[in-house]
C-alpha cells in the first residue's frame, strides 16, 4: 500500500542552521516562512531590469558577479536596482564569498522583511551544497508498507502482505550484521530522475514489530551499528506465499523492475514457505545484484556456458 504525501515545504530556519548562514536580516515571522523550489537562482538580469519568467521562489544567490555590477552603479541607480529586485518578494537572498553588505541593501530587506543572509562560502560550493539539500528535503515522496535493510550496501526493500515473515527477516539480517533502515512504513523520497531514498518516519524511526513479542527498539539491543537513517533502494524482493501451481524463475535470465514513483527498480519474487532461510536468500540477491551492476550477470553466463556446452554436442 502506497500513501502519497502533500507537497513538502521545508522552513527557510532549516537552511539557515545546515549551512550557518551569518544573519544580516530576519523578519519577525522567519519560523512561519517555507521554501518549497530546490533550485537558486543568480539574478544578474534582474538587478539590470530584466524580470521576465523571474522565479521569486527561487533562493537568490548573489555572488561575486552579482556584486561586482552593484558597485559599478551610481548610489541612486544602486538604490532604485535593489528597490525594483526586493519588491518582487523574494523569499531568501544570501549573499556569498563574505561580501560586503550595502547599507542600502540592508535597508530596503528591511522595508520589504526579506531574509538576507551571507556565507563564507564560495559561490559555487554555496549554490551546490543548498540545491543537494533541497532536492533532498524537498523531494516527492510516499509511503510504502515494507521493510527496509541495508544487506552488503545495498538498500533492499522487502515487500509483501501482513504476516508473510518480513519483519523477522530483518532481525535475522540484523543479527547477522546487516543495518535496519525502516519497519511496516518506509518513507520514500524521489531525490533525482533515477534515485529512490528509503528513510523511516520519525515516530518509528529504530524500532521494529515482532508479532508475539512487541516493539523491539533495535538500536538499544543490537547498537548503533545496527541502523541506518537513509539509503538509497537497490533492490525490491517481493515476498509471495508458495504457489505450489505456479512456475517460479529458475534461472534469473529475465530482469524485472517494480515501477516507484516513476522510477524502475530491480525486483525480484521470492516465494516463502516454512523451512526456507529468508536471510540468507535476501543475502544472496544483494550480493548478485550488486555483481550486476559491475558487469557481471551469472545468469547470462551460466546460459552462455549451457549454450556453447549444447553446440559442441
Amino acid at each position: 500500500m502506497m500513501v502519497n504525501g502533500p507537497k513538502h515545504q521545508e522552513k527557510l530556519r532549516a537552511i539557515v542552521d545546515k549551512f550557518s548562514l551569518e544573519v544580516i536580516y530576519e523578519p519577525e515571522d522567519i519560523n512561519e516562512r517555507y521554501i518549497s523550489r530546490s533550485d537558486t537562482s543568480r539574478p544578474g538580469l534582474p538587478l539590470a531590469g530584466f524580470y521576465k519568467d523571474f522565479e521569486n521562489q527561487r533562493i537568490q544567490i548573489i555572488g561575486n558577479m552579482e556584486h561586482s555590477y552593484l558597485s559599478s552603479l551610481p548610489l541612486e541607480q544602486r538604490k532604485s536596482s535593489l528597490e525594483a529586485f526586493f519588491s518582487h518578494n523574494v523569499v531568501m537572498v544570501i549573499v556569498t564569498s563574505s561580501l560586503p553588505i550595502f547599507p542600502e541593501m540592508l535597508e530596503i530587506a528591511r522595508q520589504y522583511t526579506t531574509p538576507l543572509y551571507r556565507s563564507k562560502g564560495f559561490t559555487s560550493k554555496v549554490v551546490a551544497a543548498i540545491t543537494a539539500e533541497l532536492n533532498v528535503l524537498l523531494a516527492e515522496r510516499i509511503t510504502i508498507h515494507g521493510v527496509f535493510v541495508e544487506v552488503y550496501g545495498e538498500g533492499i526493500l522487502v515487500m509483501g502482505e501482513s504476516g508473510i515473515g518480513k519483519s523477522e527477516t530483518a532481525i535475522e539480517l540484523v543479527k547477522r550484521g546487516h543495518r535496519l533502515i525502516a519497519d511496516d512504513a518506509v518513507e520514500l523520497k524521489r531525490v533525482s530522475d533515477k534515485t529512490l531514498v528509503g528513510s523511516a518516519p520519525d515516530l518509528i524511526k529504530h524500532y521494529i514489530e515482532l508479532r508475539g513479542i512487541g516493539i523491539v527498539d533495535v538500536r538499544r539491543i543490537f547498537g548503533m551499528g545496527a541502523v541506518k537513517d537513509t539509503e538509497k533502494v537497490d533492490l525490491v524482493i517481493n515476498y509471495e506465499p508458495w504457489d505450489s501451481e505456479k512456475q517460479y524463475e529458475r534461472f534469473g535470465l529475465e530482469t524485472e523492475y517494480t515501477d516507484l514513483m516513476g522510477i524502475k527498480v530491480p525486483s525480484i519474487t521470492i516465494p516463502v514457505k516454512p523451512g526456507r532461510n529468508l536471510a540468507v536468500i535476501i543475502e544472496i540477491a544483494a550480493m548478485n545484484n550488486r555483481q550486476k551492476k559491475m558487469g557481471y550477470n551469472t545468469a547470462e553466463e551460466f546460459n552462455k556456458r549451457l549454450m556453447e556446452f549444447t553446440s559442441r554436442q
